[in-house]
């Protein structure tokens, strides 16, 4: 007879998100970027470039981009690394050295900081 499946708390919120405790050592990477004038179009697909072979890598948790609805032109990307060493690993890959080549065409400002999980 098969055991019965037990009853205790799944760990979702009350609307059905599921709640996440990251790894011990992961990282969060937070980084807002402003595109130069005229230049969003083409800083949105090069950000967009970076996100299927981000997420492929060994480390990758979470690699999502954001555009601000109210100031055109603004992107937030929000990562998540296992380890401060994954996130040092994308650093050396083709597709982030091909965007490190090409940012600065592009950005009239970037702000990055590192975060990590506390509840």
């Amino acid at each position: 007879m098969p055991k019965p499946k037990s009853r205790k708390s799944s760990r979702r919120r009350p609307n059905g998100a599921a709640i996440t405790k990251l790894p011990k050592n992961a990282v969060t990477l937070v980084v807002t970027l402003r595109a130069k004038e005229g230049q969003h179009v083409l800083l949105e697909a090069e950000l967009r470039a970076l996100i299927g072979p981000s997420r492929k890598e060994l480390g990758c948790l979470r690699f999502d981009l954001h555009a601000c609805p109210d100031q055109p032109g603004a992107f937030l990307l929000h990562e998540v690394w296992g380890a401060r060493e994954d996130h040092t690993a994308h650093t050396r890959t083709p597709h982030f050295l091909r965007w490190n080549a090409r940012k600065d065409s592009l950005l009239a400002s970037r702000e990055a900081a590192f975060w990590h999980q506390l509840a």
